[in-house]
């Protein structure tokens, strides 16, 4: 099997509704999303003959989600009163509201599915939120 990895990364603000500890307020993470694709057999011919996937793609793809999330406020559904958001709407904050809760291993689960979709052999995802921890998502099917 082949393997190759790509990495980009944004900054946030985030917070873990109903969390007891320090994240449960609102803090910012300087976020590092890691691809690895895969493909059994390298591509026989073509511009992309003795390849995985051109890599240009995938940058681009993982590069376009990271730019999503840049310089945002991402938060739970139904975790913020609607005052806190329209407050933060009026100072012209950038918000996200996700169906999840904003955690590594969350986002990782998210990208992977976000990836698959656009017809990436995806192996795993791995989210780091600081340099030295990171959340991995990965299935035991990988089907693209």
């Amino acid at each position: 099997m082949y393997l190759i990895k790509t990495t980009a990364a944004f900054d946030s603000a985030h917070f873990l509704s109903g969390y007891d500890g320090k994240c449960a307020n609102l803090h910012g993470h300087r976020w590092t999303i890691e691809v690895t694709a895969f493909a059994d057999e390298l591509q026989p011919d073509g511009q992309c003959r003795g390849m995985v996937i051109d890599f240009s793609c995938l940058k681009k793809t993982v590069r376009n989600i990271a730019d999503y999330f840049d310089h945002a406020t991402i938060y739970e559904e139904g975790t913020l009163k609607e005052t806190t958001i329209e407050a933060f709407r009026a100072e012209n904050f950038r918000l996200i509201a996700l169906p999840f809760r904003p955690t590594a291993e969350c986002f990782a689960k998210h990208i992977y599915g976000l990836l698959k979709a656009e017809g990436i052999c995806v192996r795993s995802v791995a989210v780091y939120e600081t340099p030295d921890n990171c959340a991995v998502y990965e299935e035991t099917d990988y089907g693209a």
